[in-house]
């Protein structure tokens, strides 16, 4: 069973940042062919009951949906960085981290 809802459009990121208002939205940059990338996928797999006990999950896959990736820095002000991941709570960024740095204990903790 895959808790992840795939991102592949931009007008998703609207209705993605309403439903922040409700339930923190987690989104995850990955690239496919990259090894940190999958590395840090496998990390939040490894932690997925708990992520998705306190967040939704959305993944994009960023060298399919490279538009997608883009209009995420625009939106939300973070700069592109890949592997990513994005906390939305209450329509604002509250966590963003990339490569090593992405933790799923911050993760939950900053949907608190």
């Amino acid at each position: 069973m895959s808790f992840w809802k795939t991102l592949d459009s931009e007008a998703q990121l609207d209705e993605l940042r309403q439903a922040s208002f409700v339930r923190p939205q987690l989104i995850f940059k990955h690239s496919v062919t990259c090894g940190i990338s999958a590395q840090a996928h496998a990390n939040l797999e490894e932690a997925i009951a708990d992520l998705n006990e306190h967040v939704e999950l959305h993944y994009l896959d960023l060298l399919r949906y490279r538009s997608v990736s883009n209009a995420i820095a625009s939106k939300f002000g973070v700069p592109h960085q890949s592997p990513q991941a994005i906390l939305i709570r209450n329509g604002e960024v509250v966590y963003h981290a990339s490569h090593f740095s992405i933790n799923p204990g911050k993760i939950v903790r900053s949907a608190a």
